[in-house]
């Protein structure tokens, strides 16, 4: 498998995460859930199965972090573009810079 990421700001990052697994759920599988140690539920994760690969994102307070998997680079392209085309709709308020990284 071959995986790269990304990270943006927002305040709003638990809602991108939710709103876009609730959105992806009506195609294909996807989940989310609180996470975090103790009673703090500090971050918010969720994963989104595509045909072609797998996205894996955790919300903080202060942003949302994507890592993208797939297990070649064609996927792992189309798992980016799908995935970047959303985030930059749902969040058009705050113009989100999404530039992918090699992990």
């Amino acid at each position: 498998m071959i995986r790269s990421t990304t990270r943006f700001d927002s305040e709003r990052a638990e809602r991108y995460l939710v709103q876009l697994c609730k959105h992806f759920a009506h195609k294909v599988p996807a989940s989310y859930e609180s996470a975090g140690d103790g009673p703090a539920q500090d971050r918010m994760e969720g994963k989104v199965d595509f045909p072609w690969g797998v996205c894996r994102m955790s919300a903080t307070g202060d942003g949302l972090a994507i890592i993208c998997e797939a297990a070649d680079a064609e996927s792992l392209k189309r798992v980016e573009y799908v995935v970047a085309d959303h985030v930059e709709r749902f969040a058009w308020r705050e113009k989100p810079r999404i530039d992918w990284q090699p992990a």
